[in-house]
């Protein structure tokens, strides 16, 4: 003897454990992604620190150094951002079984992932770009 909410954890618990492991991994590549984005606006920002210097020597303020990387990285995120709706959206069929109560190609949805990884993606680039925007000059144009 079962009770009836035995029988029905029973029967959703195969698709329930793929859909938590599908989260886990999604988590995990939303992480992965965050520390890619910083590393390559960290990388780029140490390899810039000499043209920011000469930026910020002839007149730039911090306000427009920091614009300029946080520009730089979401360009990068709009262009992630465009690949991965498109890839998305082709791929969604694969997922149609697993999802329900939500339409394949909701729009909702795609606009809501798409404004969570852009907002990683500020995050992501906000150090770099706000050790970019403190940048010394002169410490700057002395080290060739």
């Amino acid at each position: 003897m079962e009770t009836m909410a035995q029988v029905i954890a029973a029967s959703v618990a195969p698709r329930r454990f793929v859909l938590q492991m599908l989260a886990i991994f999604a988590a995990i590549a939303l992480l992965l992604s965050a520390v890619g984005i910083y590393g390559v606006m960290s990388y780029s920002v140490a390899q810039r620190t000499q043209e920011i210097g000469v930026r910020m020597a002839v007149g730039a303020r911090p306000p427009d150094v920091l614009r300029l990387v946080m520009g730089q990285a979401l360009r990068l995120a709009a262009a992630g951002v465009g690949v991965g709706l498109a890839a998305a959206i082709v791929l969604s069929r694969l997922l149609a079984g697993l999802l329900y109560g939500v339409s394949v190609r909701d729009p909702l949805t795609y606009a809501g992932i798409a404004a969570l990884l852009g907002a990683v993606a500020v995050a992501a680039s906000a150090i770099p770009a706000l050790r970019a925007a403190r940048v010394d000059p002169m410490a700057a144009l002395r080290t060739q």
